[in-house]
């Protein structure tokens, strides 16, 4: 494959998390930059379309999940429909593999590491997500390093490729949540189990120790999550803080840290659309590969983590980690106010 071809229509395949669909879109964005005049589609998961549907780099979503409950002739046809010649499978999954190969898609790009790859694919790239030090989002780019003449961006120049300018909004019976006169931070306390917490306890000692008359301090995540933190005492025990939990779709929430200021969280697709959407964002992270930020840190101009500083596997099987649930609230809250210090300056 080489530079020179022009591709009508590009299909990126990434059918996982909502972090991992932000990381994807700078790989959309560098395609755009590449081939200004191809379609560029994404087939995801249903319940990522909203973070899809406000990135300008991208044309098209196409809804895994009304494809894979079909016959398998009706998915090749579905395929076929698609009427690409380029994709590329960022998340490996075998069942889209073989439908793209018998749809009979021109260019296939698949990862060495998966076996399937070397008979469903014939761009094959020598790549290992397990054992890289490369960030997520470098990975996805290293995907399409035969396509692109910039793929090895460093991870400090990625952010000016997300594109998520695309944004709905913020409906009226949000607006009065934002604060005009303090720092709007959103902390989202949990993450529906794809990454380890840092502990309801640790975030409402968080919001007891800052100051109420600079902070307006806003607490999200779904209607079960939120429950959650009520059986934890989380409420009970926090500052003043307005509950928003199970109060706003994926589009609304988009919408609504893009009008605050900062957001606080562990490594999870809020933490990376706040980081992309350029608002300061804190992530707290474990020590534990693959999960630590060196693979999954959030990336933005004003984004940046806290983690441990040792590399600790002790906690691998644990579900939580001992390392990252001792990082102190007042440590996240000396690493918030140098972030925020800028704001603090220039309101």
């Amino acid at each position: 494959m080489t530079r020179t071809i022009k591709y009508k229509k590009i299909l990126i395949s990434r059918t996982d998390s909502i972090g991992d669909v932000v990381l994807t879109l700078p790989l959309a964005g560098l395609l755009r930059k590449q081939f200004p005049g191809a379609q560029i589609t994404f087939l995801g998961q249903a319940y990522t379309q909203p973070v899809i549907n406000s990135c300008e780099n991208i044309d098209e979503f196409i809804n895994w999940q009304e494809i894979s409950g079909l016959p398998e002739n009706e998915q090749i046809e579905r395929f076929k429909d698609i009427n690409t010649g380029l994709i590329i499978h960022v998340f490996p999954r075998k069942e889209i593999a073989c439908l793209a190969k018998k749809a009979g898609i021109p260019d296939r790009i698949g990862a060495t590491g998966r076996l399937y790859h070397w008979f469903t694919c014939n761009r094959l790239v020598a790549l290992s997500r397990r054992h890289s030090l490369l960030h997520e989002a470098q990975l996805n780019l290293k995907l399409a390093k035969h396509l692109l003449k910039n793929s090895d961006l460093p991870v400090e120049d990625i952010h000016r490729f997300y594109g998520l300018n695309r944004l709905n909004p913020l409906p009226d019976r949000l607006l009065h949540y934002i604060d005009p006169e303090r720092i709007n931070l959103i902390m989202h306390p949990k993450s529906k189990g794809s990454a380890r917490e840092w502990g309801s306890d640790n975030f409402s000692s968080l919001s007891t120790m800052l100051n109420q008359t600079q902070y307006n301090i806003i607490v999200t995540g779904t209607a079960a999550e939120g429950e959650m933190l009520r059986r934890e005492g989380f409420f009970d025990k926090a500052g003043e803080v307005s509950n928003l939990t199970g109060k706003m779709n994926l589009t609304e929430l988009i919408s609504f840290i893009n009008a605050a200021d900062c957001l606080i969280a562990a490594s999870t697709g809020p933490l990376h659309i706040a980081a992309a959407l350029g608002i300061t964002a804190l992530g707290i992270y474990p020590p534990i590969k693959p999960m630590h930020p060196g693979r999954w840190a959030p990336l933005g101009k004003s984004a940046d983590y806290l983690v441990a500083d040792k590399d600790c596997s002790d906690c691998r099987k644990s579900g939580h980690c001992s390392c990252m649930l001792n990082i102190t609230p007042m440590q996240v809250k000396q690493k918030l106010e140098m972030m925020v210090n800028p704001i603090l300056q220039h309101p």
